[in-house]
């Protein structure tokens, strides 16, 4: 595993281990735990004390589920559901990550000093949003690759070769912040499995996860956590019993390279990647075979 630090707000990321992001959705609707921790803000502070005590390195805060097929909401309403519960975490020790596409929620949230890192599945493509990131220079980035829209990107999503084509997309928006004036040092890579993609491009994208690594030159992060993918390999169709899966993809994928694993079970990844750790890291290459 190659050793970044990612520059992301407060904090200074040693990605030489892997580190695993915890998920907090405040939405109703999200697939896998929608409607959980959206009741009160109490009751995702203890879901984001519970994460940290079960090992989470980071913690992800979203307001606006982008499951495939999911319904619109203004940004007026995203902001009333996170910006409560991202003031209270913003006193925390512990890099918050804020997971919106919106330029507005991102300047409103880096204003207020609420997020360390903007985590965007549309890779700073709404107007302002790479401006607004130039004028937070130590935020950190995560720019993700996603063919369509939330609404849309499951219709009919088709590629020449998704593996080229992820890796060229996320290098051209790199270039784009790079040219801009963002620090390359701040910025992290998720290819966006199940945004827009089948099973067969997600297991093509895991399969040469460390291609992509090589291609990008910069650090990946995975989220593959209780994922349709999972559901298609496992035959289980309850998100919530899909933990088993999950933990054995976010393996794989920092077998191959990754430094980042967003995941909803903190406690089974953190164990896994543990004893993984301690039995010998190493990492596999695209026929599966030890490097």
């Amino acid at each position: 595993m190659r050793d970044y630090i990612w520059q992301a707000g407060r904090f200074q990321i040693d990605l030489s281990k892997p580190k695993v992001m915890g998920i907090i959705n405040l939405t109703p609707d999200s697939f896998s735990d929608g409607g959980n921790y959206s009741k009160s803000v109490d009751e995702a502070l203890r879901h984001a004390e519970k994460l940290l005590t079960k090992g989470a390195h980071i913690l992800d805060v979203g307001g606006e589920s982008t499951r495939p097929g999911s319904a619109y909401i203004s940004p007026e309403e995203e902001w009333l559901r996170v910006a409560p519960v991202l003031e209270k975490l913003a006193t925390w020790n512990v890099p918050i990550s804020l997971d919106t596409r919106r330029a507005e929620i991102m300047q409103k949230a880096l204003a207020a000093g609420y997020a360390d890192i903007i985590n965007d599945v549309q890779a700073l493509e709404d107007e302002g949003a790479v401006a607004t990131l130039v004028q937070y220079s130590q935020t950190g980035i995560c720019l993700m690759h996603m063919q369509g829209m939330p609404e849309n990107m499951q219709d009919n999503p088709h590629y020449q070769d998704v593996v080229g084509e992820v890796a060229d997309y996320l290098k051209a928006r790199v270039a784009v912040c790079t040219g801009a004036g963002i620090d390359e040092r701040r910025i992290v890579l998720d290819p966006g499995f199940g945004f827009g993609k089948t099973l067969k491009h997600n297991l093509l994208l895991m399969q040469h996860l460390d291609e992509l690594a090589e291609a990008t030159a910069l650090p990946l992060l995975i989220g593959v956590s209780r994922k349709r993918m999972i559901g298609d390999l496992t035959g289980e169709q309850a998100p919530k019993e899909r933990v088993y899966g999950s933990v054995a993809a976010a393996l794989a994928a920092v077998a191959r390279g990754a430094q980042i694993v967003r995941v909803h079970d903190v406690k089974a990844t953190v164990d896994a990647l543990n004893v993984w750790r301690e039995l010998g890291v190493f990492q596999v290459d695209k026929a599966g075979n030890r490097l």
